[in-house]
């Protein structure tokens, strides 16, 4: 995996900016107003993004759009795929535990109150 890539999804806002680029090609405008960015830092971000392959930019009349290329990614994928196993097995039993909990608090699970027991 290319350390271009790891270094690019360091930073949350270039996180969040690969996140409204799944909604699909953006101006940069669009891009920084939505991260509450200004423009120039919003472009920053997506130079580093650029460069690191994981948005290119499309010519749209005056404009340019960006969009997300999902190739980095399904690279990155590929990568975290064995470690998904050990992720996985503890999520699995995570969601046991909640299930358990979560039917020992419905109601007629709950233990009755002996009545009197809430005057003080």
């Amino acid at each position: 995996m290319e350390t271009a890539v790891w270094g690019a999804l360091v930073d949350t806002n270039r996180r969040a900016i690969l996140g409204l680029l799944l909604d699909g090609p953006q101006p940069v405008g669009e891009l920084a107003e939505a991260c509450g960015l200004s423009q120039p830092s919003a472009s920053k971000h997506l130079r580093v993004l650029r460069e690191a392959g994981l948005v290119r930019v499309e010519p749209d009349a005056q404009r340019r759009l960006y969009v997300l290329d999902p190739v980095p990614m399904a690279a990155l994928d590929a990568w975290l795929a064995p470690y998904r196993r050990l992720w996985n097995g503890s999520l699995d039993a995570l969601g046991r535990r909640l299930d358990e909990v979560g039917r020992l608090e419905q109601p007629e699970n709950r233990p009755e109150k002996r009545k009197g027991s809430d005057q003080s």
